[in-house]
This record gives structure tokens, sequence and C-alpha cells, in this order.
């Protein structure tokens, strides 16, 4: 079985919705309540969410049929009558299986709680593997993880570098040599079980908004293999008409040319950033002042692809993920101050460039986040 996400769906319900969409929607409006705020009664899930207690009796039982919910036990009340029995999301019912594609290097993995804490990791060198190579790969990485999960598994996950549709195809990843690979198909068909297979920065940024405490209106860089964006406005992903949305290791930035690019154009952002043209750059530095100039200039060429889009959207956060040595420090600095000089102090003065507090676990904990999304309806 394959799911995936719906082009414009807010990742968090909040509201009631009319009758005819009302009971998928309402059930995932239970489960997000109880998955973010922990154990309720019914009578505090109706207050929470505007539902009838009559419809929340319905939806609890379904949901506790299902073993998604539980009843943890009675509130401790000083109020006459029957205490309360609070319920909670059953956090012990499920595993998942979170993949990371987007290093240049390896392959990573990790089986993950619904809670999106990492229980046992697994990796593979990627050895410049490409094409069929590379998908039999990532089939290895999975059947280790699977092997590894304690509990039934809810659905697997994947971030993959490229440009990735709804249903899981991979229509490109150069770096990869993949065109066309309709991944997650493949791994629904190994594994028989839910999958969901999307860009590594959108995953990134499910994770970010998820479990990082990002903003509702956020844009997150994603800086591995190679350079990707990913766009969250209003808490609802922004995918693009050809899901390339975010796509921005490949623009040329400036029009002074520059080193030629995988995908065949000179100067292309990825050429200044990618993590190995980064550390190629800097392994030619004579000396730190040469590296500290190979870091700004580089964050100089980011803010100049960023700017356009942060004055467009006026967005108040840009999040950086990938190697903290390279990003932290004086390439983010080049980056806003490049933001800063390129958009209107009085809107965007205030803008937000931060590194992902979640360091080297963002894709995977995202992947989990999509599954979740997909099959639970929350996050």
């Amino acid at each position: 079985m394959t799911t995936g996400f719906t082009t414009g769906r807010a990742l968090r319900p909040t509201t009631k919705v009319l009758p005819e969409h009302a009971r998928g929607h309402n059930r995932a409006l239970v489960l997000q309540t109880l998955y973010r705020t922990g154990q309720l009664s019914r009578a505090d899930i109706a207050r929470e969410t505007g539902l009838t207690r009559v419809t929340i009796s319905d939806l609890v039982a379904e949901l506790i049929a299902e073993s998604l919910i539980i009843e943890v036990g009675q509130r401790e009340d000083a109020r006459p009558g029957k205490p309360a029995t609070l319920l909670d999301l059953d956090r012990n019912a499920f595993q998942i299986v979170g993949i990371d594609l987007s290093e240049y290097a390896t392959f990573r993995g990790a089986v993950l709680d619904l809670d999106g804490q990492i229980l046992h990791r697994a990796e593979l060198p990627l050895a410049g593997a490409t094409g069929a190579d590379a998908s039999a790969l990532v089939l290895t990485l999975a059947e280790q993880l699977v092997a590894q999960a304690a509990l039934p598994i809810l659905g697997l996950g994947v971030g993959s570098p490229g440009i990735v549709d709804l249903a899981g195809v991979v229509l490109s990843a150069p770096n990869l040599g993949w065109a066309n690979v309709d991944l997650q198909g493949i791994l629904a068909e190994r594994f028989a079980l839910p999958v969901v297979v999307a860009n590594d920065a959108n995953a990134a940024a499910l994770a970010e908004h998820s479990f990082g405490g990002a903003d509702s209106d956020m844009m997150l860089i994603k800086v591995g293999h190679g350079v990707g964006a990913a766009l969250l406005l209003d808490g609802t992903p922004l995918y693009g008409s050809r899901f390339a949305a975010g796509e921005i290791g490949h623009v040329v930035v400036g029009t002074d040319g520059g080193a030629e690019c995988v995908c065949g154009k000179h100067g292309c952002l990825e050429t200044w950033l990618a993590t190995p043209r980064l550390n190629a750059a800097l392994a030619d530095a004579v000396d730190e002042d040469a590296r500290t100039q190979v870091l700004r200039e580089a964050g100089q060429r980011l803010g100049i692809a960023l700017a356009p889009v942060v004055g467009a959207l006026n967005l108040a956060e840009v999040v950086l993920s990938g190697p903290t040595d390279l990003l932290d420090g004086p390439l983010a600095s080049a980056t806003i101050d490049t933001l800063r000089n390129r958009t209107m102090a009085e809107f965007h003065g205030d803008l937000t460039l931060r590194m992902t507090a979640l360091g080297e676990d963002i894709v995977m904990r995202g992947a989990a986040a999509m599954v979740l999304s997909a099959q639970l309806g929350v996050s």
C-alpha cells in the first residue's frame, strides 16, 4: 500500500469541516489533540476540538478498537462525581522507519517511536553508487531497519534528494543518477507497508515543524549532496505545479559564471554551497582568511538566491540544515547580511536565520513526520 500527501492540506487540523468531509477530518482532529496535548478526558477533547460529546464518544470507541488510543486511568480530582477517565495516543502501538538519502557519502536510517525519538540507527556507505546500484542500497538499508523494529511498523518514510512527485516517484535526482524512479512503489511492493517518499528538504521542513518548533511560515535550506529548500506557508507545505518548489540548487546565482554543475549549467547555487563542492574549495584555501572568504562568498550566493523569495513571501524565518561546521558562522552571517541588503528593512529587517536544532537527524525525523501525517493526520 502506498500513501502520500495532499496538496494544500494544512498539517495540523484545528477546526470542524462540512459533514461530507467530517469523519476523517474529525478523527485526525482527535488524534492531533491527544498527540500534542497528552492525557485528556472525553469531555476535555470535546472542549478542545469543538466536537460534540456524542461524536467524541463514537470516534474514541473506534480509535480504541484500532489500538490507536488507550485509556490510561482516572484523573485524580477533588470535584464531586465519578472521576474522568483519561485517554492518550498509544505511543507504544507502532514504530516508524525513516530513511535519509540526502548526504553525499552515506545513506542513513532509523527506527523511531511515534514521538519522533530515534530508537535504532543504521547506515550504508554510498561509495559513489548511482542508478540501480543506489536503489539497491536503499532496499538493503530498509531491510535492516524493518528487521530492527520491535513493534508493528506504522509506515516507512524516505527523504530523497531531487524532485519527487506526490506519488513518491523521484522525477529527477541528478546526483544519484535517478530519473522517474518509483521509489515509493518499489519499497511498498518489497515490504507490504505504507510508504511515503518525498524530497529531503520537504521532509526536513516537516521535522522542523513537528519537532523543532518552527514558525508556520518558514523556509528551510537543506545542504548536503546537493542544495534544496522547502516552504511552509500558513502551516501548509508548498510543492509547486511540477513538484519542484524549493529546487534552488540549480538556480544560477549572479551573472559572473562559475563552476560547471552536474546539471550542465555554470554557476548554480549548488556549485557554491553543496557539501562536496564547499569542502573542495576549503581544501584549496591557503590560510584561515582564505577559508573565511570561501564561506562568506557561499553565504552571499545563498543570500542572493533567497532574497527574492523572502521578499515575495514576506517570510519571518529561514532555517539552515546541514554540516554545522560549514554553515554556522561566516556563511550564515554573510547570508543574513546579503538578505537584509537586498530586501526592504521595514518588512524584512526582523527576519530570523538560524541553524536547525535537530542536527543530522532532521531528515530521518522528517520522514517519520511524513508517515505520521499520512497515516494518522498528526504532526
